[in-house]
């Protein structure tokens, strides 16, 4: 068994971010040491800063998270063959988000379907997988408004993530401008969307959820919330597809100021523990999960050892977490103790330009 880890990057400048990527690196990784080995880049990709894999690890999908092209909505998804002997990628073709800066992507477990999220119209968009792996255009489009949820000022909305029910019956978005997770129901036969009843799970007004992530039993919800840096815990109700709230914890130590922000979150693999990324402080905070009532209570805080977390990963056993810091240009890995939850650095950082997202691939 080989594990690869997929490193998207920002490549152009974007706002506050200074994108110094290439494109898509790829990586062999030493599951016992952490150590990442280059084996390669994929140039010429704007803004990857977010991929998905195909189940079956024959394709890659990058989000191009781009604002406009000539006035138009320049975001877009770039699909790619896998070359199963090397990981090497191979560019497919592209296709219009229909929106702007798209910033997250899911594949469905058959590889039919993938869906993204457009960051800066707030709007969510479908498409089809051919066969060879070829974005069909897009087979929906969802526009959020502020008057839909509850009315804030703006910017409006903003989705941030797109995700997932376990059954797969449901898609999820962590709408960050307007306070609240949306559900839709979505048959990825046809790559269609339609509003779920009841349509959203309402969070604190100006909490800003950003991502979020099931448990293995796809009983609990976890939403990290970007502005007001706390973690949301939800019950699932699978039949329904409701979110119903148990329970909200800050994200940073008691006393700490400056300027912050969350980013990423990841329950790991045994449905013990739940992390998620703080910028800024520069940490991972760890909670345990109690699995009857998926209450959280706080492990402690690790930090990355570099600027900006934007994105990191768990490995797919279990034993390492990898984080992306993303300023800093670096990616450094930790051991994770499977008792406490716990973070270590293994003393392994790999220099990436501008990373932004990370992808384990298993062969």
């Amino acid at each position: 068994m080989a594990i690869r880890l997929y490193v998207g990057t920002y490549t152009t400048i974007l706002g506050h971010v200074h994108g110094q990527g290439e494109g898509i690196y790829r990586y062999d990784v030493d599951p016992a040491s952490g150590q990442l080995t280059h084996r390669g880049t994929t140039p010429g990709v704007v803004n990857p800063s977010y991929l998905a894999l195909d189940p079956r690890q024959r394709f890659l999908f990058a989000a191009n998270e781009v604002k406009e092209v000539d006035g138009q909505p320049g975001g877009s998804v770039s699909a790619f063959a896998i070359d199963r002997a090397t990981g090497g990628l191979t560019y497919l073709n592209r296709q219009s988000t229909i929106g702007t800066d798209p910033c997250y992507l899911c594949v469905d477990r058959t590889g039919r379907c993938v869906l993204a999220s457009n960051y800066s119209s707030g709007s969510v968009v479908a498409f089809l997988v051919g066969d060879d792996g070829r974005l069909t255009p897009a087979t929906d489009f969802v526009q959020h408004s502020a008057a839909e949820y509850n009315p804030k000022p703006p910017p409006g909305p903003h989705s941030h993530s797109v995700n997932l029910s376990p059954d797969e019956r449901f898609a999820l978005v962590a709408e960050l401008g307007l306070d609240a997770v949306v559900v839709y129901r979505l048959n990825v036969e046809t790559g269609k969307l339609t509003p779920n009843d009841p349509p959203s799970a309402q969070l604190k007004r100006g909490a800003g959820p950003r991502h979020f992530d099931f448990t293995p039993d796809g009983r609990h919800v976890y939403v990290i919330n970007e502005q007001d840096l706390t973690m949301t815990a939800f019950a699932y109700d699978a039949t329904r597809g409701a979110l119903r709230e148990i329970q909200t914890l800050p994200t940073l130590p008691a006393g700490v100021t400056g300027r912050n922000s969350t980013a990423d979150v990841h329950v790991h693999p045994s449905g013990r523990f739940v992390y998620g990324s703080n910028r800024g402080h520069d940490s991972i905070v760890i909670f345990g999960i109690d699995p009857a009532s998926g209450r959280l209570s706080l492990v402690g805080h690790e930090s990355t050892r570099g600027h900006t977390p934007r994105n990191f990963a768990i490995d797919p056993s279990g034993a390492m977490l990898y984080a992306a810091n993303q300023d800093t240009h670096t990616v450094v890995s930790f051991r994770i103790d499977a008792e406490t939850g716990r973070l270590t650095p293994t003393g392994q950082v790999t220099e990436v330009p501008s990373p932004a997202c990370l992808k384990f691939s298993v062969v």
